[in-house]
């Protein structure tokens, strides 16, 4: 029993380490690039609406931000927030391309207006991909038909006598 105890402590203790490690790379990811836009914390918190306090628990790794939250520091640093949302571990990385990367370093757009186009393109190379497995299917089995087809074609039937005496 006291092994149970020791397994189920170790693995609260995985899961805590698991997330502080999230919580402080997600952290060090927003204070990278609040840097580099030369945003002051103080400015980054008031734009993305939380308080300087907050802001600062979570760039040192003490605090795990929302998804909510990180739509807001996302916006505040004019970044795509499915860059944060990666970092943070909400969501998977999707394969990237130049339509996407420049998809989501346009400013011209908003954060909605971007996914929703990257949803779009996405259905479409999806509706193509089954486009093509289905076309390709469809070739197989014209394929297979045509070779049964060969293969079952009778062979020709030897001349009958009569036949044989009319070509003599």
């Amino acid at each position: 029993m006291a092994s149970d105890d020791r397994d189920a402590a170790g693995a609260g203790d995985l899961a805590a380490r698991v997330v502080s490690n999230a919580a402080h790379d997600i952290g060090g990811f927003i204070r990278a690039q609040r840097e580099a836009a030369q945003v002051s914390m103080r400015q980054l918190a008031q734009l993305a609406g939380v308080s300087n306090p907050y802001l600062s628990q979570i760039e040192r790794g003490l605090r795990k931000p929302s998804a909510e939250v990180l739509g807001q520091i996302a916006k505040g640093l004019r970044v795509s927030s499915e860059v944060l949302y990666v970092q943070a571990g909400y969501l998977e990385q999707r394969p990237h391309g130049p339509l996407r990367d420049a998809l989501l370093a346009d400013t011209a757009i908003t954060e909605r207006q971007k996914q929703v186009l990257l949803e779009i393109y996405e259905s479409f190379c999806r509706e193509n991909e089954s486009a093509e497995a289905a076309e390709s299917r469809t070739s197989e089995l014209r394929t297979e038909e045509h070779q049964r087809s060969d293969s079952h074609t009778p062979e020709p039937e030897p001349p009958t006598v009569e036949e044989e005496k009319a070509d003599d």
